[in-house]
């Protein structure tokens, strides 16, 4: 999620209503902090989504491919994982006694999700079947395992990637001809419902949209949803899916529902994971819809908490070779053609082009241009439906998947410490600052209690402990009464200077009236 992909996606959410789009406020726009996270990994220029999950979940950077490892690990090589592993913020939040949460619209054993939990020398080892021959005969383990054996720390999960976790010999409940994958004939879906038994917890496994919406957050202590056998739907094709799947603001409704009640507060993750799939294929509708799906999620979360107590951030693993130019007119769709006045405009070679593109991927110079023989001229645009779903936008430099791009992204921040994001960080940086903000972690002298007993977070008034808002309401409060309080003295000045002014006169009249008498 590129600036450029924010800004993007902001004119669509605006067009999807009717309206221009450039003028459009997105809920994120409305955080009160920004900074910008500086995304290489210790051997790439240009990083992926694991070694970038690890440096903001965990707080290091990583070496290309690997995930929940250090940099001393290398990508592939199953021995270095030992004696590397790092600790995600996740784990410090359940050893703080936190409730915990990852909803995602990929995989739950994707790259990103997968940085909560797992330590792994390989972001591609999904389940057992993607182990390589040197992870099997060193005893490796696959995300999928991993997620079950950590488990017990995550109270909710919602995503994709029912098929890792199921043997090979049973088939989708909703594509009845396609095979789950796993090799080892565990089937995790089933050991995760009895751990749940054994751990005393009231747990609910769900795959479709009828069961999440069945699923009361009173009465539910952990839930995991694998809606998809990969990943879920693109937000503009979910509504066409056959089993039905959540929003991923509903996701993340429900996700909070769920966390918020424990005492001790929660860390949930949340991942518009699907932004990235839809640039990769140069399909610029598909990832600017789920722009404005993440948004609606990142608008659901404000509405449900409180910047008292509350920090939301919100923030991308890396960019894309995704951008925007072109001075089109106002109003112009996103996708579009370039237009001057309302005038379609012409390049160079004589026809129209996009005001979006992308630096490289499977687009190039338009559909069907481009073999292994070599580049053919520009495709012609007009009457192509460059809207359309499945319609790849042009790129630069041809190659069968569009890349990651290495330019900084936004981090935006609202709530307790969102301070701390004010320029530019290491992208390591934002693990360190969710745990000195949550008091989780190895870092917590500044949280601890005063020798009154009264927390750094909240003020004691009149006996009362406050919150920031409340405190603040309680300031202006008093600054009012102060105010109204200086006023009357000074009314009340004037009307006793008037009072004894007027005696005064009183009284020289009666003495000019003696000398007379």
């Amino acid at each position: 999620m590129s600036v450029a992909t924010i800004t993007a996606g902001r004119i669509m959410k605006g067009q999807l209503q009717d309206k221009s789009g450039e003028e459009t406020v997105l809920a994120m726009d409305k955080f009160h902090h920004a900074g910008l996270s500086k995304t290489y990994s210790v051997d790439r220029q240009v990083a992926d989504s694991a070694s970038t999950a690890t440096a903001y979940l965990c707080g290091v950077k990583a070496m290309f491919y690997t995930l929940g490892l250090s940099g001393q690990a290398r990508k592939d090589v199953c021995g270095s994982e030992k004696g590397n592993q790092v600790k995600s913020v996740l784990v410090d939040a359940y050893e703080d006694g936190k409730a915990t949460g990852i909803v995602t619209t990929t995989r739950i054993n994707h790259a990103t999700p997968a940085g909560a939990y797992a330590h792994t020398a390989s972001r591609k080892w999904y389940g057992d079947a993607q182990l390589s021959e040197d992870a099997r005969k060193n005893g490796c383990r696959d995300i999928a395992q991993q997620f079950f054996d950590s488990s017990h720390m995550i109270t909710v999960a919602m995503g994709g990637g029912r098929k890792y976790f199921q043997p090979n010999t049973t088939f989708d409940p909703e594509y009845s001809t396609e095979a789950n994958t796993r090799l080892d004939g565990q089937d995790l879906i089933s050991k995760w419902k009895q751990k749940q038994v054994e751990n005393g917890q009231n747990a609910k496994y769900i795959w479709n949209k009828e069961q999440f919406d069945l699923v009361n957050p009173e009465k539910t202590d952990r839930l995991l949803g694998l809606f998809q056998p990969s990943d879920m739907q693109y937000e503009a094709e979910r509504e066409s899916d056959k089993a039905g799947e959540p929003s991923l603001a509903e996701m993340t409704q429900k996700s909070i529902e769920i966390l918020r009640k424990n005492s001790n507060g929660y860390f949930l993750l949340v991942e518009g994971g699907r932004i990235d799939h839809g640039h990769h294929g140069n399909h610029v509708y598909k990832a600017l819809r789920d722009t404005v799906a993440f948004d609606d999620a990142i608008e659901k979360a404000v509405q449900m908490t409180s910047d008292d107590d509350t920090l939301i951030i919100v923030t991308a693993d890396h960019s894309h070779t995704f951008n925007l130019g072109g001075y089109t007119d106002r109003g112009t769709p996103i996708w579009g053609l370039v237009q001057w006045n309302g005038e379609v405009q012409l390049a160079h070679d004589g026809k129209p082009y996009t005001s979006v593109s992308y630096g490289n991927g499977e687009g190039y110079q338009g559909t069907g241009t481009y073999d292994e023989m070599g580049p053919h001229h520009r495709e012609n645009l007009t009457g192509v439906a460059t809207g359309d779903l499945n319609y790849r936008h042009q790129t630069s430099v041809p190659l069968k998947s569009e890349s990651h791009g290495g330019d900084d992204v936004i981090i935006l921040a609202r709530g307790p410490m969102s301070h701390l994001f004010h320029g530019v960080h290491q992208q390591s940086y934002i693990a360190y600052a969710m745990r000195y903000a949550a008091c989780i972690g190895s870092v917590r002298g500044h949280c601890e209690e005063n020798p009154e007993g009264t927390s750094y977070q909240t003020n004691n008034f009149l006996g009362m402990e406050l919150g920031r808002a409340q405190t603040s309401t309680a300031l202006n409060v008093q600054f009012a009464l102060l105010i109204i309080l200086f006023t009357c003295v000074i009314i009340m000045g004037i009307l006793l200077h008037k009072k004894n002014s007027r005696r005064g006169y009183i009284a020289q009249q009666q003495c000019e009236d003696g000398r007379q008498l």
